[in-house]
């Protein structure tokens, strides 16, 4: 197996920061409508309502966090070898 080329390893980092930012500003936009539509009506809906936004966060920041190192590990390998 080849060594982790260090155009491969930028790339992967600044991958893993557009994943960042990605995930904060779609979660943002996401969660703000999810939040108009909210209907909850007693604590308990309020708190199934709150857990399954944390869980929702969770899923995309893992899944962009996670997707994105690896497409930029991957145009650093194309683009600088």
């Amino acid at each position: 197996m080849d060594a982790l080329a260090p155009a491969g390893l930028i790339g992967a980092l600044v991958g893993l920061l557009v994943g960042w930012v990605d995930s904060r500003i779609v979660a943002g936009v996401v969660e703000g409508k999810l939040r108009s539509l909210d209907r909850s009506v007693t604590p308990d809906e309020r708190a199934d309502f709150e857990r399954r936004i944390v869980w929702f966060r969770r899923l995309l920041g893992a899944a962009t966090m996670g997707f994105f190192p690896v497409l930029g590990y991957w145009l650093g390998r194309a683009v600088g070898g």
